[in-house]
């Protein structure tokens, strides 16, 4: 049956499916895929985010109270769905160089050493998973009509193939047809397609359909001739030439992205402006949550790494200092104490600057940390920065829930939603602290309940919380701004910006690809 537009909302015309599997890392697969997502949704067709199998350590709670890979719950939102465990069902999150821990339909099954991924031990992990992938995959089949699926790196690598779940391993179970992405900003675009395309077997060179070239700047008719060749050379058709889309904002799967290039800066004085950092360590997780002060046109906003550090023995002037998630907690606080991040942080408290901890950076504010169990790596006991009066004790069961409640500080309120996703318990070891966050509310219960959250330090100084997503909001974002000096009014709706960048991807796609061969190549 023919992909067909229908007047009726969301209509199941047809069965199909389409996979975006690209020459590198960023070549823009995520980006392709939630773009055609949001544009067959805007056409009326039933569609559906996959990604079979995904490494990354930006996830994001689905309603089905499991994690999913975060460029999925944008994928999602793209096609007008709320995030779900089936559009990820495996999820690798690096804990170590050599280790991850393996969530199959959303739950934290165990963590693995990448031998047991990829090497001659791996056949009972890639059976599993393989498994929960076609379960996954057979289920938005039945209840969607057409399914786009991104593939992960390269289907190139190799030495990755035999057991391959994420590129044409997948592909060749499932018999969907592939369209290869490549990045011309890199260079060297023709080399990669033709060089991806000669390193597939005869059955998957086949099941290539066509080739899309991104982020192109410059006359397209220079381009022209080296299209006409990779056509004639291939005997597959180029679909389409991405233009560079500057000043697109978009969630990043992984990759931190420090310049705000921010369209509506204004021209405040350093003053005036919020001067913002956040600490980068090696396990940092969910730093999507700070998108809205990478865009907000008052704010200074920069990422301290060991490699931003590496010309400077001291941080940029700052009010306020974020310690932002981790994926190892204990060993992220190692580092911060190896780059001296902790006495800096001591200072940058004593000349009045304020703090903000989420998640894992709560943890690492408190007194000890403790994984007993070896949750997250070997097991032990840490001291931790000693600034607020918890304790935590890392436990096999994990928190993933989606919450909504109201943000109490300085005698104001807001509304918020966001959603917790950690190991970690954490209790007080004295009384009188003020929690700001009352969450009256928890997804997939029907009962209204009541939990305090976090912590404010008594001098007012500290804020800290096991939320994520609180800067999404603007009423709290706006107070958690104000409390940290900056004297604004403006406030960033990042789910607006989202879904006009959505939008703005969607427009791109449709005029720059051949829509009507790429419905050909799905049906």
């Amino acid at each position: 049956m023919s992909l067909v537009d229908d007047q009726s909302p969301k209509a199941p015309t047809f069965r199909g499916a389409l996979m975006v599997q690209g020459t590198t890392s960023d070549a823009g697969k995520s980006t392709l895929v939630a773009g055609l997502c949001r544009l067959f949704s805007r056409q009326n067709i039933n569609v559906a985010p996959f990604k079979p199998q995904n490494m990354a350590l930006n996830s994001a709670v689905t309603v089905d109270d499991g994690e999913i890979g975060r460029a999925q719950a944008l994928q999602a939102i793209a096609c007008g769905l709320a995030p779900h465990t089936d559009f990820n069902p495996v999820l690798l999150k690096p804990s170590s160089d050599t280790g991850a821990q393996v969530i199959i339909h959303g739950k934290a099954l165990t963590t693995l050493e990448a031998k047991a991924f990829f090497g001659p031990e791996s056949h009972g992990y890639k059976t599993l998973a393989l498994a929960a992938v076609m379960q996954s995959y057979r289920r938005l089949q039945q209840q969607y009509s057409l399914v786009v699926i991104e593939g992960a790196g390269s289907p190139a690598e190799i030495n990755l193939r035999e057991g391959d779940i994420a590129n044409m391993g997948f592909a060749e179970v499932a018999d969907c047809p592939v369209i290869i992405i490549a990045d011309i900003d890199k260079g060297g675009v023709f080399a990669h397609l033709v060089g991806t395309l000669a390193l597939l077997s005869p059955s998957e060179q086949a099941r290539v359909r066509g080739f899309v070239i991104n982020r192109f700047r410059g006359d397209i008719s220079l381009l022209q001739p080296g299209i006409d060749w990779l056509e004639a050379y291939t005997n597959k058709p180029v679909l389409g030439v991405l233009p560079y889309l500057h000043d697109l904002h978009l969630d990043a799967e992984d990759a931190l992205i420090d310049t705000p290039k921010n369209s509506l800066s204004t021209a405040l004085s350093a003053s005036q402006r919020l001067s913002v950092l956040v600490l980068v360590y090696p396990r940092i997780s969910n730093h999507t949550d700070f998108d809205p002060l990478r865009l907000h046109p008052h704010i200074d906003f920069h990422y301290v790494s060991m490699q931003t550090m590496a010309q400077s023995s001291h941080w940029p002037a700052a009010d306020l200092v974020i310690l932002p998630g981790s994926k190892n907690v204990r060993a992220d606080l190692a580092f911060v104490r190896e780059q001296g991040w902790d006495i800096a942080l001591k200072k940058h408290l004593r000349y009045g600057g304020k703090v903000v901890g989420i998640c894992g950076g709560y943890q690492m504010l408190g007194e000890l940390i403790d994984d007993p169990l070896g949750i997250e790596d070997s097991a032990g006991c840490s001291d931790g920065l000693g600034l607020l009066p918890i304790t935590t004790v890392l436990t096999a069961s994990k928190t993933l829930t989606q919450v909504r409640g109201h943000l109490r500080l300085q005698d104001q309120q807001a509304e918020f939603s966001g959603y917790e996703i950690h190991c970690g318990e954490s209790s007080l070891t004295q009384s009188d602290v003020i929690q700001p966050l009352s969450i009256e509310h928890y997804a997939q219960q029907p009962m209204a309940i009541t939990k305090l959250d976090g912590m404010v330090s008594n001098d007012q100084q500290i804020l800290a919380t096991y939320v994520h997503g609180l800067f999404d909001h603007p009423a709290a974002c706006q107070l958690i701004l104000q409390w940290a000096g900056l004297d604004s009014r403006h406030a960033i709706d990042i789910n607006q910006i989202r879904e006009q960048q959505l939008n703005r991807l969607a427009d791109v796609l449709e005029a720059h690809l051949d829509m009507n061969t790429l419905k050909g190549i799905i049906s």
